[in-house]
């Protein structure tokens, strides 16, 4: 596991704590499927530059 590997699925946990908090506060559904789409995209970047696939 490398450092920018870390920090992507870091950065995709922590819009995914946004996404339930906003859901929770009743925010509007468009930013809430907007934070979706950034925290899957930096999971998904994060899990692919994974060491393990080599």
């Amino acid at each position: 596991m490398n450092g920018l590997s870390t920090v992507l699925i870091v950065v995709g946990l922590f819009l995914v704590g946004g996404i339930i908090s906003f859901a929770k506060q009743k925010m509007p559904t468009s930013l809430i499927v907007l934070l979706s789409i950034g925290a899957a995209m930096c999971l998904v970047a994060g899990v692919m530059r994974l060491e393990v696939w080599n």
